[in-house]
């Protein structure tokens, strides 16, 4: 078997071979002797490289992170500003705090002023008191206010309540030692606006319950039931509105009547169409109702009122186609419908009762005259006089939901 040799592959013919002694070569270094110097980077490389010290240049220097929530940001941010800006600003607080202070102020006089008118007018609830012009605590130093509004609800005036008055004082003069202490104050002028609801006209007028509505710019309609002698009539009545002197309002009724159903109608008063009159379907009735027309003609003062001859009567109670003839012709039913009742009823209970009507009823009706009837729907009222300065009423309107005046005033003192 042959031995196995080593080869030098790097040995040239010029060079001296090594001595021996020196022992077998490093192949890492032989493979270093053929290394050129340092590959060329791919494009890839290059721009991962690049991007990586970029970031290492940009990438902010490591702190400590603080918990803080901005209030040293804020501090500088508000720091950095310009001294005009900060004056500015603190302007602003400063105003927003003056005003919210003069507001307060306000609502305060305002309860206190509330409060006093409602002890001295003696009134169930306190009144809404609005104070204008701005600022307030200006106008109080210098003893002056541009204006102020009263609203007082439910005023007692006479028989009815008023439902709402309003009135504004102007250019108000106080009489006061400091911001503190107002003993009283003087108006020279003042307008307002007084409502005479009709929901409290048909709550308080009465035990009849009546209806009034507006109809027109200065009338009213009153249109109910009336309970007399156990009955309840139809009631219906026209008021007219109209100013009376300076403060009042009268109302001049008219029109009333009162339905006793379908057979009768009562009109107070003493006039020809006054009276209690058989309506146009009772006075038909009669040529179909035989007693009824006996129980009339029986009556010597019935027929004299309505001008029948005697001895047609007599003909037409012996001959029921003589009285069907009588009472079946136009004039016969005109002649009984101008019949006025009323002063018949009591002398003649019994002829009442035949025709359907309750003698009770008309003895009370009796009693019910034109004057007392329009008493219990009068809407009439006079606004107080004060002690000093005036009050007028300067126009009368009927609205919708009740009747509106316009008040004005002058000179007048409130307090000390």
């Amino acid at each position: 078997m042959r031995t196995p040799h080593r080869m030098d592959t790097h040995h040239r013919p010029d060079q001296p071979s090594d001595d021996r002694s020196e022992g077998v070569r490093n192949p890492y270094d032989e493979l270093g002797a053929l290394d050129d110097g340092p590959l060329e980077a791919t494009p890839l490389q290059q721009f991962l490289g690049e991007d990586a010290e970029q970031r290492d240049e940009q990438e902010p220097e490591w702190s400590p992170p603080t918990h803080r929530r901005g209030g040293r940001r804020k501090r500088n941010r508000f720091a950095g500003l310009p001294l005009a800006v900060k004056a500015v600003v603190a302007l602003l607080v400063i105003a927003a705090f003056a005003a919210l202070g003069d507001r307060w102020a306000l609502l305060y006089a305002e309860h206190r002023a509330a409060d006093t008118l409602k002890d001295r007018l003696d009134l169930a609830a306190a009144p809404e008191v609005e104070i204008g012009g701005f600022p307030f605590l200006t106008q109080l130093a210098d003893k002056r206010l541009d204006s102020v509004k009263v609203t007082v609800p439910d005023v007692a005036a006479d028989r009815v309540s008023l439902a709402k008055v309003s009135a504004t004082a102007h250019d108000i003069r106080l009489n006061a030692d400091g911001l503190t202490s107002v003993r009283g104050a003087r108006i020279p002028r003042f307008d307002g606006d007084v409502l005479l609801s009709f929901a409290d006209l048909n709550r308080e007028l009465g035990a009849s319950q009546v209806t009034f509505t507006g109809e027109g710019r200065d009338r009213v309609r009153a249109d109910g039931t009336l309970p007399v002698a156990g009955h309840d009539l139809r009631l219906r009545a026209e008021a007219r509105i109209q100013r009376q002197g300076e403060r009042g309002i009268a109302t001049e009724i008219g029109g009333m009547r009162l339905d006793i159903g379908d057979l009768a109608t009562y009109r107070p008063g003493k006039r020809a169409s006054e009276g209690l009159h058989l309506t146009p379907k009772a006075s038909a009735d009669l040529a179909r109702e035989t007693r009824k027309a006996k129980a009339l003609l029986s009556v010597p003062a019935i027929v004299e009122r309505m001008g029948v001859p005697e001895s047609t009567v007599q003909e037409a109670l012996a001959d029921d186609g003589k009285l069907t003839e009588l009472t079946g012709t136009p004039r016969f039913a005109r002649q009984a419908e101008r019949l006025n009742l009323i002063d018949l009823a009591l002398s003649n209970p019994d002829v009442m009762r035949r025709l359907g009507l309750d003698p009770d009823l008309l003895d009370e009706l009796s009693g019910l005259t034109r004057p007392v009837l329009a008493d219990r729907l009068s809407l009439a009222f006079e606004l107080p006089k004060p002690e000093q300065g005036d009050v007028r009423l300067q126009d009368v309107r009927v609205g919708k939901d009740g009747i509106r005046v316009r008040v004005s005033g002058s000179g007048l003192s409130v307090g000390g």
